[in-house]
């Protein structure tokens, strides 16, 4: 395998979610069930059953669209007679006040939909607009950013593919898409060099070896035990430089643990190739979108 990644992994950064597959209707499903329960009380209470209307998804700041896609599903799940117009697509950046799309038919519809469309909507654009922000930052250096396993439980899927759309890159989609020996594993099988040494032997052809470590000895043993790849864990800048002084290139160099805005430039200059980031899936504030309905 060329790359560092798994091969799971490399394809899943390169393709495009299936927003038709099971797992998608399964979850916006799930979604509506959980908002609308037995009906939308106030809208039958309110609402004539004719009445029509025309609903706008619009940006309220500057943002990285993603999850247009979701949010038209949202609906044609309540109600295949309406009908979608899209204005943007997503990974596209957007001014504050761009309308991202529109949707038109019965009134009590659009508000049915409204909350489930809105909260993915927001929730995925915040992931890709935060991940822009952070890979512009490392505008000039060689690194990449990934993300984690740090998500919100269902919605890995989504999270990883909002990550792209931001222009991030994915590592594990699941445990099965890699092999990272982390401090846990190496408690477990006694020492860097004999969870490595067995890595080696039982891996499927085409995976590499990444170890997780947390000094310059532990770095040394993954190295000469035949590692790919190593993960310096919450190393500050400095020491990530003078480990990848150490390593010269033998090896691939991950850096992970609290990193963020403010010092993510640093880890890059230091000299890592790839800067994990949780925060990515696990603390990106939504963006904010609203969508406005009018009468027709």
């Amino acid at each position: 395998m060329g790359g560092y990644l798994s091969p799971s992994s490399a394809n899943v950064s390169e393709g495009t979610l299936d927003f038709s597959s099971a797992e998608i209707t399964n979850l916006i499903d799930r979604a509506l069930a959980e908002d609308v329960g037995r009906g939308d009380l106030t809208s039958l209470v309110t609402l004539d059953g004719d009445s029509k209307a025309k609903g706008t998804f619009n940006s309220k700041q500057r943002l990285v669209v993603a999850g247009l896609p979701l949010a038209r599903k949202v609906f044609e799940a309540l109600d295949p007679s309406l009908e979608w117009q899209g204005a943007v697509e997503d990974g596209s950046e957007v001014a504050a006040g761009t309308p991202l799309a529109s949707i038109c038919g019965a009134a009590g519809s659009l508000l049915t939909g409204e909350r489930v469309a809105l909260n993915f909507l927001q929730h995925l654009s915040g992931i890709a607009t935060f991940t822009l922000r952070l890979k512009g930052i490392l505008t000039g250096t060689r690194a990449l950013i990934l993300d984690t396993r740090k998500t919100t439980p269902g919605l890995r899927s989504l999270e990883k593919y909002a990550v792209r759309a931001g222009g991030g890159t994915n590592h594990r989609m699941r445990l099965d898409d890699g092999i990272l020996i982390k401090g846990n594993h190496l408690r477990l099988a006694g020492s860097i060099r004999a969870a490595v040494a067995r890595a080696l032997r039982g891996r499927p052809e085409g995976f590499r070896v990444e170890v997780e470590v947390t000094s310059r000895a532990e770095l040394n043993d993954a190295i000469q035990a035949g590692a790919d790849g190593v993960l310096l864990d919450n190393m500050s800048p400095a020491e990530v430089h003078e480990c990848v002084q150490f390593v010269a290139g033998r090896v691939r160099v991950e850096v992970s643990g609290g990193i963020d805005a403010a010092n993510i430039r640093a880890y890059a200059e230091a000299g890592a190739d790839y800067i994990s980031v949780g925060a990515l899936t696990h603390s990106a504030r939504a963006a904010d979108i609203n969508f406005r309905i009018a009468p027709i």
